[in-house]
């Protein structure tokens, strides 16, 4: 059995990635990171940054954010309490997916993570409360090249698993449809 399965996903850019446990009667081990395993999957991509955040409730909505070039994001995106259904969208005009999604449940109990290269928006609603998310970034932050797209864009149709409205912020409620916005890309 391999060290790390690596699956891709509708859009084959977008790749889920479940490393391998070891586990006994005191828990369980896991390689969540190791470059040389990711790059022979097709993850070359070298990160600068690791990022955490915690949703206290089911149904909190991050997203759909990026980065504009030339602090455009590679990410790495795991979960380790709880579970999300998180979501890659093509943000690049001149590709062929231009404005399609994919997505996966991703959970601390699988333990598996989903790669969002750069020229992709990424968001993810919690699907149980107290979520943490924490995931690589291939270039820091940078607030100037920041960038949001509508979660509920029509044009784009994600199928979000929700039960009522989400809880979103601010930045993310009042963000832009995907045609009234320059990706950059």
């Amino acid at each position: 059995m391999s060290l790390l399965e690596a699956r891709p996903l509708e859009l084959s850019e977008l790749i889920e990635l479940t490393p391998r446990r070891f586990g006994d009667e005191r828990g369980f081990f896991s390689e969540v990171w190791n470059h040389a395993r990711f790059a022979e999957a097709g993850i070359p991509t070298q990160f600068v940054q690791d990022n955490v955040s915690l949703s206290r409730t089911k149904g909190v909505l991050r997203g759909l954010h990026f980065q504009t070039p030339p602090a455009a994001q590679a990410k790495l995106v795991r979960v380790s309490r709880g579970s999300i259904f998180d979501v890659g969208v093509d943000i690049r005009r001149s590709s062929p997916t231009f404005g399609r999604w994919a997505g996966v449940v991703l959970s601390a109990e699988k333990c598996n993570q989903l790669y969002v290269p750069e020229g992709f928006a990424h968001g993810f609603v919690t699907l149980e409360d107290d979520t943490e998310v924490t995931y690589k970034v291939s270039t820091p932050y940078s607030p100037e090249h920041d960038r949001s797209i509508r979660f509920d864009d029509p044009t784009i149709g994600i199928d979000w698993p929700l039960d009522g409205e989400p809880t979103l912020s601010g930045k993310d409620a009042a963000a832009p449809l995907l045609a009234d916005i320059d990706t950059g890309f």
